[in-house]
């Protein structure tokens, strides 16, 4: 059996021999990066949900699920520092169409209405067992501001836009049951939301690709340990995480202590969090952070740094222990 990371690079030695003077970086990005036109380059990206391995319909309402689904695209667009602009949907049913595939087109437009993009087509067909939905994304970003995994350099320090490990621990409280979501009041609401409804982050991605601070730039999806040893890899560089800095809420330690689990299992292996990684000079930290406070009023956090050679590396009382691609693996996880 191979590994999903296998498979894509099985895929990507493909499309390698596939040259066109259009096409300005194909497979190993958050998007596929287009000529438009001399100063604006096109996005492309695509992302699959499956019932059962993505979302669960017996805790994740139709509405929630259809921002979602919108969502992890937007993401992706975010990452590349662009402007959404155009989706295609497509959905697969294992019988009729549902009732609740209303609720969920809401929660769909409403989020891409918050964005500025359009639904301008897809597919529907019937499948066999499960529901799989399938979003296609365009947008735009100024060529001479888009933001790749390449360019991460020896010294940069590695930010993360917000904190980590939310969605994992708002999936295991879903899973056994340990969530009201109908109740405001109840104390894992910002856990089980970031699972349920993550925030693409896309006036951040843009506002940091247009500085011109970030050298590298993309979205943690599958979780820190193998999303950082994408960006690693792709700009040739190895990586050291502070544990000691990583961003660690009250709640989420509150919900590990609950569950009998590693609050910092969440963080660097737990997946779909949807904030942004990034890299950038030491010598730009107070840029950096007063970018993020007027536009956001928030703060991001530095977590490590790039080092030379390779592996991602997660360092604590003395120890450092190599966690590269520890992150969620369709294919093994």
């Amino acid at each position: 059996m191979i590994s999903e990371r296998e498979c894509i690079e099985l895929i990507q030695r493909y499309a390698a021999v596939q040259k066109n003077e259009y096409l300005v970086k194909g497979i190993g990005d958050d998007c596929a990066v287009i000529k438009k036109d001399e100063t604006d380059h096109l996005l492309l990206t695509t992302d699959t949900l499956v019932e059962g391995v993505h979302f669960n319909l017996d805790w994740h309402p139709p509405y929630l699920l259809g921002r979602k689904s919108a969502s992890v695209n937007l993401s992706d667009i975010a990452a590349m520092g662009g402007r959404p602009k155009a989706c295609l949907l497509s959905v697969a049913f294992p019988g009729s169409v549902p009732s609740w595939f209303e609720d969920f087109m809401k929660g769909f437009s409403d989020v891409l209405v918050e964005h500025d993009t359009l639904l301008v087509g897809g597919d529907t067909v019937k499948g066999h067992h499960d529901i799989v939905i399938t979003v296609t994304l365009v947008g735009e970003t100024d060529k001479k501001h888009t933001c790749y995994r390449a360019g991460a350099q020896p010294g940069d320090t590695i930010w993360v836009s917000g904190p980590l490990g939310s969605a994992a621990a708002g999936l295991s409280l879903c899973q056994k049951g340990l969530c009201d979501l109908s109740d405001p009041a109840d104390k894992w609401q910002q856990l089980v939301k970031a699972h349920l409804d993550p925030e693409p982050l896309v006036s951040l991605g843009k506002a940091l690709a247009k500085s011109g601070l970030v050298r590298a730039m993309m979205d943690i999806s599958d979780g820190l340990a193998t999303d950082l040893a994408h960006l690693c890899k792709a700009g040739g560089v190895g990586a050291e995480i502070q544990q000691d800095l990583l961003p660690i809420s009250e709640t989420l330690e509150q919900a590990a202590a609950q569950l009998q689990t590693d609050a910092i299992d969440w963080i660097v292996k737990g997946g779909e969090d949807y904030q942004l990684l990034f890299t950038a000079k030491p010598s730009d930290e107070r840029k950096l952070r007063q970018l993020v406070t007027d536009l956001t009023g928030g703060e991001i956090f530095a977590v490590g740094r790039i080092i030379e050679g390779q592996g991602v590396y997660l360092c604590h009382n003395g120890k450092r222990e190599d966690i590269s691609y520890q992150g969620y693996d369709h294919f093994q996880g």
